[in-house]
């Protein structure tokens, strides 16, 4: 996709939309929690999950589908799906991955989107639902409904990406394929075009992400420490209780 593509009429006016949208239901779930803003996150979750499934399903209908490149192992895919499940359930393990996942990874694709079609392409929507969703819903669930992330949370993160990203390098190398940029960086620009060539830049990621994972729960750690002060821990949700 052409960097050209951010400056782009439509992309700029999803991105406003989205903000607009994203701000508005966050401040109205902190000023009146309600069963509105559950069925809100539902709606929200069932939104992603449609991405991810139409995704799937024109990835096989378009083809040619090949091992190499049609899997839906891309840290965003993964992240679309436990977005929405995040939405739906509300797992405390679930939001974390959405909020770190959705601020470290997936608004950096949002910033640079690598998006080769224009409005009003399948493609176009449902790369904008999707990454700006991932986005909306990690600060709903967080900003909005107050489920912040608990103790340990970028430990538990960081691990749990790590795995995974040693998952996908195996695939990688088994199928030929180059998901997560593991092989080689994005054509278009990116944090990775200024990281280094390979391997190095792959070093480099790992340590914008264990600072991104730090500063996205330090506004988190003065409450755990009046928390802890008080002789409480947190609960699911952020909320005190005796430990």
């Amino acid at each position: 996709m052409p960097i050209a593509v951010v400056s782009s009429g439509a992309y700029l006016t999803s991105v406003l939309i989205s903000a607009l949208f994203c701000g508005t239901i966050c401040a109205a779930a902190r000023r009146r929690r309600g069963l509105w803003a559950d069925i809100a996150a539902k709606v929200l979750g069932l939104a992603l999950a449609a991405v991810a499934t139409s995704w799937i399903v024109q990835s096989i209908v378009d083809g040619p589908w090949t091992a190499a490149n049609s899997l839906p192992l891309p840290l965003c895919d993964v992240a679309l799906v436990v977005a929405a499940a995040a939405c739906w359930w509300r797992s405390p393990l679930l939001v974390e991955l959405t909020w770190f996942w959705g601020l470290a990874g997936t608004l950096q694709a949002v910033i640079t989107p690598d998006l080769g079609v224009a409005f009003p392409h399948l493609i176009f929507f449902q790369y904008v639902v999707g990454h700006l969703g991932i986005v909306v819903a990690a600060l709903y669930l967080v900003v909005g409904l107050g489920i912040t992330p608990r103790p340990g949370a970028v430990g538990r993160t960081f691990a749990i990406t790590l795995a995974y990203t040693a998952f996908v390098g195996a695939v990688d190398a088994i199928t030929g394929g180059d998901y997560m940029f593991l092989r080689s960086r994005p054509v278009t620009w990116s944090l990775l075009s200024v990281l280094g060539p390979w391997p190095w830049y792959i070093l480099g990621a790992t340590g914008v992400a264990i600072v991104a994972l730090v500063l996205l729960d330090l506004p988190f750690r003065p409450a755990r420490r009046q928390l802890r002060a008080a002789g409480m821990t947190a609960g699911p949700g952020g909320v005190g209780q005796r430990s």
